[in-house]
């Protein structure tokens, strides 16, 4: 069955694709969520006739999202937590994290277009944002002990 999806939906496509998928999973989560609409051919010309319209300000918008693609990959971002001796951190990084201490430097970015690979030592990592359907940014940042200089005394 082929639907319009009307908002983005992860690991299915993004809001004005059209995309195949099996009639239940449309009939009972997409359509009734507001996620999609039934590819009709009237649907169709109207797609059509939006995407042709909007073209201009979505290029504008991706070379926006691409300069702050540029930005934010020259915003070190460093957190200090709680490791211990051998360099193991207790708890993780998160996105939410992530999201606030760059709200801190002057960027704002959504918590859930951020995706942080987990990790259990103190080091340099990185962690990749979802800016645009075809901009994708990464955001590097470093994990150190906190109170490395106390244990030092």
């Amino acid at each position: 069955m082929q639907i319009i999806l009307i908002k983005d939906v992860d690991k299915l496509g993004y809001a004005n694709d059209i995309v195949d998928v099996k009639p239940g999973y449309a009939n009972n989560f997409l359509i009734p969520g507001g996620f999609a609409k039934v590819a009709t051919p009237s649907a169709r010309k109207i797609l059509a006739e939006n995407l042709k319209q909007r073209a201009h300000k979505d290029a504008k918008i991706q070379a926006d999202a691409q300069v702050l693609a540029d930005k934010i990959a020259n915003l070190p971002l460093v957190f200090k937590m709680k490791a211990s001796e051998g360099g193991k951190i207790f708890g993780s990084v998160t996105s939410q994290m992530i999201a606030e201490a760059m709200a801190e430097k002057g960027v704002e970015l959504d918590k859930k277009n951020i995706s942080v690979e987990p990790f259990k030592t103190v080091g340099s990592y990185t962690a990749d944002v979802r800016l645009h359907k075809n901009v994708k940014g990464t955001i590097s940042f470093s994990v150190e002990p906190e109170g490395a200089a106390a244990k030092d005394e």
